[in-house]
């Protein structure tokens, strides 16, 4: 290995994920000590499953399938409202902040241990997966209101790739400790297999060796994922914590003509790691996924199994956005009669967030954020704060110049500490347009998704928006004003015309409500209501204009607010709902002000 510069030697791949998501976020030898001291506190971690007491929570029953529907053992239904522990068990070079030379974990593994040595970077390793995710992680995505994980698994960590294979105990040492965690905080674990045997997509997500998607090229690799679903099952059987079984993320995709090759072997593939799991395991749910990205479900036949999920992944990179349909997973789900989950979504904006959680609970359809934390972002719940040099070893990954020993070894040793969560930053602008709670920013263009007289009325319901929500009457149009909360649409509407949006509030609480909005006409007069209680404004200016509407007292729970325009017409933004400076709660809301 040269000594300035990096060659890997590996193919680009501009259209994979995460350079698809680092290219909007650009837009928008010795033992270290520390490093070895870390290595004892992470040896000491895996000897136990927490040096802090598990609190005890309701028990976790079985979850299963009853028709269209997740239910527990007392037949309550279960929506399932998570978060993906990527980056933990397989790294992703885009999270963090690596190119092509450390786009999969064996890339980015090759690096550190040429950055460091193979000693130093055996440790580096164990204390990685001891502190990326924690205790503290699962308490706190409890505490905010989700109720399921979905950890992504790389095979390596739990099956060698040695001839014959053999069984690592890490893998399940710490999956282990995931769901013991979740245990203890009421959450489930969905197992996600994320990397299988020889690679499901021949991309960097699944750690492929040779960028090709060799377990439906070579029997051996099947053979593989079948013993390690097996070992899986055998395992967890008896843990109602772990939901479900999620066989492959998103096999074979379109463009590399993996799907085109090999598709027609991914269900049979399903049918047998499904008998094989069952010949152990007769209870946890089996999730499956579709071709090309999980999204083409032309490859599913029938139900095969009593207990069978199906799942599609849902991401909005259009630019701009919209809010792609779902009727084709709803017309399935009809068809199989079971129910339908998003695995993965996010990596977008609040306003996007907002839109697409939304969207799928109108519809009956649980969801996964899509991932937890990652590096030097602002679209996730947690950003890990990127290291002093990072930047440096991020450009070793891009055929940069080498990092000395020392910087890289600070580097990595910052990096270890960074990553625990108590040292990341928290964005709760993130979480609360995911649970769509207050406070926060509604987008005028994300109203309810109830229909006609529901969550809007207008006056022509045979027109059609050009932009974000293509299938519904109330016009959007795009703007220049775009950023992380702000998002580029907004929608005109004219006398009589409405539209209704849901925020929810944790407790009895008073907001100051604000308004983003502009006369679309000479004058414009607007009527806001919040359960019982209405403001009316009236707009004469053109220009956008940031209107305090006044301070209401919302109920704990959901929360219906409704916009309606009285007379003329109205370009509507957004609206903010923020913790009120002066509470009156028993007034309900604050003396009306014209706004001229």
């Amino acid at each position: 290995m040269p000594d300035k510069h990096y060659d890997f030697c590996c193919r680009k791949t501009s259209e994979n994920r995460g350079q698809r998501i680092e290219d909007r976020e650009q837009r928008t030898k010795n033992r270290s000590p520390k490093l070895l001291l870390l290595f004892c506190i992470s040896a000491a971690m895996l000897a136990g499953l927490t040096a802090s007491p598990l609190r005890a929570q309701p028990p976790l029953t079985f979850l299963h399938t009853r028709g269209q529907d997740i239910v527990d053992d007392s037949d309550k239904k279960v929506f399932l409202r998570g978060v993906g522990l990527g980056n933990w068990l397989l790294p992703e070079g885009y999270m963090w902040k690596f190119g092509d030379g450390g786009d999969r974990p064996r890339r980015i593994e090759h690096i550190v241990a040429d950055l460091i040595g193979p000693d130093q970077a055996k440790w580096f390793w164990t204390e990685y997966r001891s502190n990326y995710i924690t205790e503290s992680d699962i308490q706190r995505i409890a505490e905010l209101g989700y109720n399921s994980v979905r950890p992504a698994l790389n095979s390596r960590l739990f099956l060698s790739e040695t001839e014959p294979p053999q069984r690592v105990e890490e893998g399940f040492i710490l999956l282990d400790h995931l769901v013991a965690w979740c245990k203890a905080h009421g959450v489930y674990v969905i197992l996600d297999m994320h990397a299988a045997p020889g690679g499901q997509t021949g991309q960097n997500i699944d750690d492929s060796a040779n960028d090709q998607p060799e377990l439906f090229q070579q029997a051996k690799f099947q053979e593989r994922l079948v013993e390690l679903w097996k070992q899986i099952a055998r395992r967890y059987k008896e843990e109602p914590t772990v939901a479900g079984y999620d066989l492959l993320n998103e096999p074979l995709p379109e463009r590399t003509g993996a799907a085109k090759a090999h598709k027609t072997k991914l269900e049979p593939l399903y049918r047998r790691l499904t008998r094989a799991i069952r010949e152990i395991d007769s209870r946890h749910m089996i999730i499956v996924e579709g071709a090309d990205w999980a999204n083409d479900w032309s490859v599913f036949s029938k139900p095969f199994d009593k207990n069978l999920v199906y799942q599609f992944h849902y991401y909005c990179w259009d630019d701009p956005a919209t809010l792609k349909d779902v009727q084709k997973y709803l017309d399935y789900r009809n068809r199989f009669n079971a129910p339908v989950w998003v695995g993965e979504t996010g990596e977008r904006d609040d306003a996007l967030y907002w839109a697409t959680t939304e969207y799928f609970e109108a519809n009956n359809i649980g969801w996964s954020f899509w991932p937890w934390k990652k590096m030097d972002t602002q679209n996730t719940p947690y950003s890990i704060k990127p290291p002093a040099s990072w930047n440096q070893v991020a450009a070793y990954s891009r055929n940069g110049h080498k990092p000395s020993p020392e910087l890289s070894r600070e580097a990595l040793d910052q990096f270890l500490r960074n990553i625990r969560l108590e040292n990341c930053v928290f964005f709760p602008d993130v979480v609360n347009s995911m649970l769509r709670l207050a406070p926060g920013r509604i987008q005028a263009e994300n109203f309810g998704h109830d229909g006609a007289g529901k969550s809007y009325q207008v006056k022509d319901p045979a027109r059609r928006s050009a932009f974000y929500r293509p299938s519904e009457p109330v016009p959007v149009s795009t703007s220049k004003t775009t950023g992380r909360r702000q998002s580029s649409q907004y929608i005109t509407l004219s006398a009589t015309e409405w539209t209704a949006y849901a925020i929810t509030s944790r407790t009895p609480k008073s907001y100051d409500v604000s308004l983003r909005a502009k006369a679309g006409s000479a004058s414009a007069e607007i009527q806001l209501t919040i359960g019982e209680h209405t403001r009316c404004i009236t707009l004469s200016s053109k220009g956008w204009s940031d209107i305090n509407i006044g301070t209401f007292a919302l109920l704990q729970g959901p929360n219906r607010i409704k916009l309606e325009v009285k007379s003329g017409t109205a370009d509507l933004d957004w609206l903010d709902v923020n913790p009120a400076k002066q509470s009156q709660q028993s007034a309900g809301v604050e003396p009306a002000t014209r706004v001229r």
